[in-house]
């Protein structure tokens, strides 16, 4: 097991939220310095679609107004810290998030990732035991959705600020749904309903007229077929 260090070793840990950063603190003692992102540090702008779609789909990040501060003071304490522990969550999104702090603070000391499954002392200690590097496939699936939600809602969210309401957000899914609400629709609309009847008719010989005769179905009319149940869909 892990033991806390004593003051002055100087360990930059950074979490996700507030109070997780206080809790791990708390485990962690004197030694460590522990602060939170306050979730995501970088994201693509809001008002323009930042996925270069003729080079492979690159995207364009930029760092929010309101996390300017807290990217400054997280990096004048990695400045002076002699290691960085990059402890958000263990998610797409929390590997995103290392990942985008790492890109950004570019310290010039070792970064390791830690991850753990429960805000217990024991388990912050025994994370530190076994920290690993940040997980390019995880980043890869957060980036990739985020494209995707980028690409598919961006056209589609002032369409619902107009029909629904402002501020509503499209993505991935919602333009998913109302694609298939609009083919659906599109459907509906060049529906036209129609009545058919079979028509069959009782024949005899009129010059036997004895004879059993014969049934017989009425198919086309003058060249025309005439339609048959299974010419329908449902």
């Amino acid at each position: 097991m892990a033991k806390k260090k004593s003051a002055g070793s100087g360990d930059l840990v950074i979490v996700e939220s507030p109070a997780k950063a206080k809790t791990i603190e708390k485990y962690l003692g004197e030694g460590y310095t522990v602060l939170s992102s306050y979730g995501h540090v970088r994201d693509l702008p809001e008002r323009d679609l930042s996925v270069d779609v003729e080079n492979g789909f690159e995207p364009t990040y930029i760092i929010p107004d309101d996390k300017k501060d807290r990217l400054s003071a997280l990096k004048k304490e990695a400045d002076k810290a002699a290691m960085v522990w990059l402890a958000t969550d263990e998610d797409r999104e929390g590997e995103a998030i290392s990942w985008h702090l790492l890109e950004v603070l570019k310290p010039r000391i070792p970064v390791h990732r830690l991850v753990f499954h429960e805000i217990t002392e024991e388990a912050i200690l025994g994370a530190l035991e076994h920290p690993r590097d940040i997980d390019q496939n995880l980043v890869r699936a957060q980036e990739a959705r985020r494209i995707v939600d980028r690409l598919y809602g961006y056209e589609v969210s002032p369409l619902l600020w107009k029909k629904v309401r402002p501020r509503l957000s499209a993505g991935r899914v919602q333009s998913v749904a109302v694609r298939m609400i609009v083919d659906r629709e599109h459907e509906r609309m060049a529906f036209r309903s129609a009545t058919y009847w079979d028509l069959l008719g009782q024949f005899a010989c009129a010059r036997a007229p004895e004879s059993t005769g014969f049934e017989a179905e009425l198919v086309s009319i003058d060249g025309r077929p005439i339609p048959a149940a299974k010419d329908f869909d449902q």
